[in-house]
């Protein structure tokens, strides 16, 4: 009986850190003068990470749910979400996410490692279930829109507005649309 406890002991300490969540939080300045705070939590067992960036009427908050591989974020301004499929080959792996979170906190550029844009579709998504629950959380209740990502040239003329998530220095998503004024 002991070595069974013992067993599930040492177990447990090995597990332990591949199910844990990971809370990271960083405070920044040089949004226009203006002061961010950012919140990351990481659910290694749920694979899905949350993102909450507080910036008075500019805050916005983002899940990526890397088991249905779809990222959404809802805007405060705007009071909509959007929601997009991840780019595997760009986004940070949950597994390595806060250590890379680490070492871009002590790296002397704040620029993101990877940036992506999507461009936002004028038609509302109506089904939220295919997404995952973390994500039909974070948008019940509120319009969704898809949005596609844009590679290359055909996006270099484009004129609409944008926003940009910057995901603590690692990645910045712009999310573009000419029905939006974020």
């Amino acid at each position: 009986m002991k070595l069974i406890i013992l067993s599930i002991a040492i177990l447990g300490a090995f597990l332990a850190p591949t199910l844990a969540s990971v809370n990271i939080n960083e405070r920044n300045q040089g949004n226009v003068g203006g002061h961010t705070h950012q919140s990351v939590s990481i659910d290694n067992q749920r694979q899905v990470v949350n993102v909450d960036d507080n910036n008075g009427w500019q805050s916005w908050n983002t899940v990526w749910d890397y088991k249905s591989g779809y990222l959404a974020t809802r805007f405060l301004s705007t009071k909509s979400c959007i929601i997009a499929k991840m780019n595997p080959e760009i986004m940070p792996d949950v597994t390595t996410l806060p250590q890379a979170i680490k070492e871009k906190q002590k790296a002397s550029t704040k620029e993101p490692d990877h940036k992506i844009t999507y461009m936002i579709s004028s038609k509302k998504i109506a089904d939220l279930t295919p997404y995952g629950k973390s994500i039909e959380a974070l948008c019940r209740g509120i319009p969704t829109f898809p949005a596609y990502e844009v590679k290359g040239q055909s996006f270099f003329y484009y004129s609409g507005s944008c926003f940009e998530a910057n995901i603590l220095c690692l990645l910045g998503i712009h999310y573009c649309g000419e029905k939006y004024d974020y």
